[in-house]
């Protein structure tokens, strides 16, 4: 028999009509001649209506009170489908994350999951019942029995451990759109289902601002290689599959805590090139970039950093064969970057440099753990290795180092991660893959309105400072998302220093910057600056690995609409630029129109 686990989300259970219309959609399921558990969110506003009568009573109140009060959402919405299983002639049995046996670790409000206990759980299944189960919740452990909560999409994370611990047929996430669509719905009403698309594809729309999959939940899915599909709970349409690559064998213990990084990859066949001093409007990237693509010329790294008076800095990396082709392009282009007026020499500079290699840690499981880039930066630095270019994704922190470190770089990093391979970035079966679903390189396109970019002027350009920052951030727990380390050296007092920017959650922002603005006498760089106002706006694909063009096409919809970019970062799958936050929404809408994504039906998303 099929073991399916199913998860329906607080819009999913939100009345008891809709109790009652999901009880008769998983009735169904069983007669199809499967076994069912079941994950439920907290009905509808619940959570925010106990959060709401907390602050009424504390205005801070404690980590562990509130997952005692939060926890109890849940239990409600359990119960009341469990009662509408049975009312219609389904054994059923509701069943809290402590009575599952979800053990966590002892963090309020954020708890990861170390293991589950399934054999209570396994007894009711194979009694013919219909197990539910409350999401969003476990204990800290089986003696004390601390009710913990997962956070924000916690629901998602419980029903994807659960099938992985269970060993489950399939993960099913029914949610209030029909699958995974190109944008999200509200936005871009246009927007058009995917049939497929790859764990890591979604790991990076999820964590871009994609709400229909929380990127814990991909993460354990792409971890174990269980099959996972996203459904409309209003429709029988068959949604979108996320498609898991092989896994490798991996224990159940630590689910959620085991390694975090899975390869140290490397690549020499690496250089960079970087203009500085180009002006700081729209539409220079995408000038600089039409033209490289313009001569059939694949670019692999793109980093812009924050803008210095009037002008910024573009830098990109590319393979030795091609580094001389990109560099008389790049030469060709600088004078049109020059002030008519008053044209200088050191105005829209070239430089190259030929012998870097670009070395990465990637794993899913870096999703969440703070201190993972930090814990890289320092184990170059400890090693004397100096980085030349960071560039960060969900699922990969890549850095620009000199090419007579690399081998260096890939001993330290694979101790430090306790990896025994160190493969060469090579095609994957799941590239290949999503490569062969469509010939448009990009699948779908993110924003992300809730980040706030830091910037320190005047970092000392030595090893062990990126590392040292960072490392801060990570003792409070502040998770970092871009990171872009400026490619204009200026010297201060006889030491040469670069800027560094960066973006954390707006909800972090004013605590990062505070705890920066503390060490900087100690580390001896400038100011910390905060910008609140911006918007993150990305495209991801797989496709577009070896797809020379993807990038200017994008710099060029948002040059169409006079939007500046203000960061670029890039990984293999994922282009990302910051805007101004006001033109976030039409920047989106742009790039969306721009790779011709848009579908045939509009999607309602139900209120």
């Amino acid at each position: 028999m099929v073991l399916v686990v199913q998860k329906y989300g607080g819009t999913s259970v939100g009345s008891v009509e809709r109790i009652q219309t999901v009880a008769q959609r998983l009735l169904k399921t069983v007669k199809a001649g499967n076994s069912l558990v079941v994950v439920v969110s907290a009905m509808g506003k619940t959570t925010d209506g106990l959060v709401k009568l907390a602050h009424e009573i504390s205005a801070n109140p404690s980590r562990r009170e509130m997952d005692m009060l939060l926890s109890t959402g849940e239990q409600v919405s359990i119960a009341l489908l469990a009662m509408a299983l049975q009312e219609i002639g389904q054994p059923a049995i509701s069943l809290t994350g402590a009575q599952v046996g979800i053990v966590t670790e002892a963090q309020y409000s954020r708890a990861r999951i170390f293991n589950i206990h399934t054999e209570r759980i396994s007894r009711h299944i194979n009694e013919g019942k219909v197990v539910v189960v409350a999401g969003f919740q476990g204990i800290s452990s089986l003696t004390e029995l601390e009710i913990t909560t997962l956070g924000r999409g916690g629901s998602d994370t419980s029903a994807v451990a659960l099938a992985a611990s269970l060993g489950a047929d399939r993960c099913e996430i029914y949610t209030d759109v029909p699958g995974i669509l190109t944008a999200d719905p509200r936005l871009v009403p246009d927007a058009q289902l995917m049939d497929e698309i790859t764990c890591d594809e979604m790991l990076e729309l999820a964590s871009l601002g994609a709400k229909v999959l929380h990127p814990r939940a991909v993460e354990i899915a792409r971890n174990y290689g269980m099959p996972l599909v996203v459904l409309s709970s209003w429709t029988d349409d068959p949604g979108t599959k996320v498609i898991s690559p092989t896994p490798q064998p991996r224990s159940l213990e630590g689910l959620e805590i085991a390694r975090c990084v899975d390869a140290v990859e490397f690549d020499t066949d690496q250089a960079k090139v970087a203009m500085l001093r180009v002006p700081d409007h729209p539409g220079v990237a995408a000038q600089l970039f039409g033209e490289i693509a313009g001569q059939n010329l694949d670019v692999d790294l793109i980093i812009q950093s924050i803008h210095e008076g009037n002008t910024n800095d573009i830098a990109f990396s590319v393979s030795k064969g091609i580094l001389k082709r990109a560099e008389a392009v790049a030469e060709a282009i600088a004078p049109a970057f020059r002030s008519p007026q008053n044209p200088r020499a050191d105005e829209a500079e070239v430089l190259v440099e030929p012998n870097i290699a670009k070395i990465a840690i990637a794993g899913a499981g870096m999703i969440g753990h703070p201190g993972i880039a930090a814990q890289m930066f320092t184990t170059l630095a400890n090693a004397g290795i100096n980085i030349l270019m960071i560039s960060t994704s969900e699922v990969k922190v890549s850095c620009v180092i000199d090419a007579a470190d690399c081998n260096r770089a890939i001993a330290v990093l694979c101790d430090q991660f306790n990896i025994t391979s160190s493969p060469a970035r090579l095609p994957n079966v799941e590239t290949l893959h999503a490569t062969s679903l469509q010939s448009n390189p990009v699948r779908g396109v993110a924003l992300d309105q809730n980040q706030a970019r830091l910037a320190i002027r005047y970092v000392p350009d030595r090893p062990g400072m990126a590392a040292r920052i960072f490392s801060i951030l990570a003792e409070q727990a502040i998770s970092v998302d871009m990171i872009i380390q400026s490619q204009r050296c200026r010297v201060i007092d006889g030491i040469p220093t670069r800027d560094i920017a960066f973006t954390v959650a707006q909800a972090e922002a004013e605590n990062a910057q505070k705890i920066l603005q503390e060490a900087a006498p100690i580390l001896g760089y400038g100011e910390v600056l905060l910008d609140a106002d911006i918007a993150k706006v990305s495209i991801v694909g797989a496709g577009m690995i070896g797809q020379p063009g993807v990038a200017a096409r994008m710099f060029a919809a948002l040059s169409q609409h006079q939007i500046n970019i203000q960061m670029i970062t890039t990984s293999e799958i994922k282009i990302s630029c910051v805007v101004n936050k006001e033109q976030g929404v039409t920047a989106l809408q742009a790039i969306h129109q721009a790779f011709g994504l848009a579908g045939n039906q509009q999607v309602e998303v139900p209120a």
